[in-house]
């Protein structure tokens, strides 16, 4: 068996910390996207919906930004939504080379139906925590989040 590398505080701390943040990750996660199985609806088509729906029509790369997806998913992810006619991709009016995603009525009404279960699930997973440190842990969330753009 190989000798373990010596204490290191800083390197220890680091990983640590990971192991919690991914493990409470999972766990909210987890729980969040329960009810999602009921819908027929992926993670990823969810998150494709619920930004449509609270922020309104975008492109396929837009939408992959805001829900941290590659363009090369999207572009399934979308054509399976598009199948199901939850969404519908028009051409920008302004510049045709690029499609723009709207949510179908029928897509709308899904997400309207099964968004509130989806955050009164989220409220109950972080309830754990007093609302100044649900504050503190989005910030400090946010901070880590934006280290390589700073």
């Amino acid at each position: 068996m190989a000798p373990r590398q010596p204490h290191n505080t800083e390197k220890s701390r680091a990983l640590d910390t990971y192991v919690k943040l991914m493990r409470a990750t999972e766990s909210v996660t987890t729980g969040a996207h329960r009810q999602l199985s009921t819908s027929g609806l992926t993670v990823s088509q969810f998150g494709v919906l619920e930004a449509l729906y609270h922020l309104g029509p975008m492109s396929q790369s837009e939408i992959g930004q805001k829900i941290l997806r590659s363009s090369g998913n999207m572009t399934m992810v979308i054509d399976n939504l598009e199948k199901r006619k939850l969404v519908r991709r028009m051409r920008n009016q302004v510049d045709r080379r690029f499609l723009i995603v709207h949510l179908t009525d029928k897509g709308e009404k899904l997400i309207a139906k099964i968004f509130p279960d989806h955050a009164t699930e989220i409220t109950r997973q972080l309830e754990v925590l007093t609302p100044s440190e649900q504050q503190t842990l989005g910030k400090l969330c946010k901070k880590l989040g934006l280290k390589d753009r700073l």
